[in-house]
């Protein structure tokens, strides 16, 4: 078969074990999943009272193509206009349709390392050249670098801020900068999928922005602070005209009919959002204190999650945790190969995983490596 040859290179996403395999793996009755960065305290009350009133759902009856209530609930929350949206299974399929709409042999796009491995992966399936910039020192994008290496040729730029798996995030002053540097015919992505969680006082307002740089679009997901990982939905912020271009690449019906219902009734408990912005920082401040009394190096976090550098293989200490009852995500597979990204979880999680980190650090068993 004529297999496209880019793909040859590329593997398909490996998710970690489940807690049932590990639960048998290890003979643990107990497991923490902090490895993918949901949400610890699941989703808005709101949600379980339409899932609830929601029996009487036809599930023969395919769904609302254009999910009107959800996008309609999407834009009144935002203050924009509905078709300035494009709704995806998530943000990860905002990403596909981004990345099949504007690359192509012979084109090109720019992003930081390590930042958010699908924007590489599509890039890589449509051919397009691909050219990173390493983050820098504190884990931050190196912006004025970026903009050295776009030229004719680049399609498209992202930007994840907060950044994942570094935590780090782009300062007000110096996006704008940015954008006003970056050439019309580049589309500027920003993702914040983490965005619900920021508390930094100099992070941009990314929707204000939008109305001065028709060139930007911002994608955010329910999968993350609205807790609503399992039911897929994600959607992206642009200008009319630009949104009017990705709307032939989407699927029709990508987003189904619990999902368009449990989103919109989410979006309603702002108060839920809130507690759990709290709860998240008073959480990092927890593993803030373990490092700083471990003397162990992280990044500070706008995120739900906290990567941290334990100066030994990764997978030793993902290893160790998981063998514990806890699974966290190993930096190896995320370009820190000496560290863990620890997902946020209640104060009683967070402070069941410092206990075992503290215990792989007594035991000296990073010596032994």
């Amino acid at each position: 078969m004529n297999w496209k040859s880019q793909l040859q290179s590329l593997k398909a996403y490996q998710p970690g074990k489940t807690t049932d395999e590990v639960k048998e793996l290890y003979g643990l009755s107990k497991i923490v999943k902090l490895a993918s960065n949901e949400n610890p305290f699941g989703c808005s009350p709101y949600v379980s009272e339409f899932l609830m009133n929601s029996t009487n759902i036809s599930h023969a009856i395919y769904p609302d193509g254009y999910a009107k209530v959800l996008r309609d609930a999407i834009a009144e929350h935002l203050n924009v206009s509905p078709t300035e949206l494009v709704l995806g299974n998530g943000s990860d399929e905002v990403i596909l349709i981004i990345a099949r709409a504007l690359l192509a042999p012979g084109k090109n796009t720019v992003m930081a390392t390590p930042t958010f491995p699908q924007y590489k992966h599509n890039a890589i399936i449509e051919g397009a050249e691909v050219r990173e910039v390493p983050l820098d020192e504190n884990g931050r994008h190196q912006l004025s670098k970026m903009l050295d290496v776009i030229d004719d040729s680049t399609s498209i730029v992202w930007l994840c801020s907060p950044n994942n798996p570094s935590g780090e995030y782009i300062r007000n002053d110096e996006l704008v900068a940015f954008l006003n540097a970056v050439p019309e015919h580049v589309l500027v992505v920003l993702d914040e999928a983490y965005y619900e969680y920021v508390v930094a006082e100099d992070y941009y307002d990314s929707l204000s922005l939008l109305k001065q740089y028709p060139q930007l679009l911002v994608t955010r997901t329910f999968s993350k602070a609205y807790g609503l990982a399992g039911f897929r939905v994600g959607y992206g912020v642009a200008s009319e005209n630009v949104i009017k271009m990705l709307e032939p690449v989407r699927e029709p019906f990508n987003n189904n009919t619990l999902g368009q219902g449990a989103a919109a009734a989410a979006l309603k408990d702002q108060q839920f959002i809130a507690s759990c912005r709290e709860e998240n920082r008073k959480g990092l401040e927890q593993f803030y204190q373990f490092c700083e009394e471990d003397g162990l190096k992280y990044y500070p976090s706008q995120g739900n999650f906290i990567l941290i550098d334990f100066g030994v293989d990764g997978n030793q200490v993902f290893e160790y945790l998981m063998s514990k009852g806890y699974i966290v995500r190993s930096g190896q597979a995320l370009g820190f190969p000496t560290s863990v990204r620890v997902t946020v979880g209640s104060k009683d999680q967070n402070e069941g995983i410092i206990q075992e980190m503290k215990s792989f650090i007594q035991t000296g068993i990073q010596k032994q490596l």
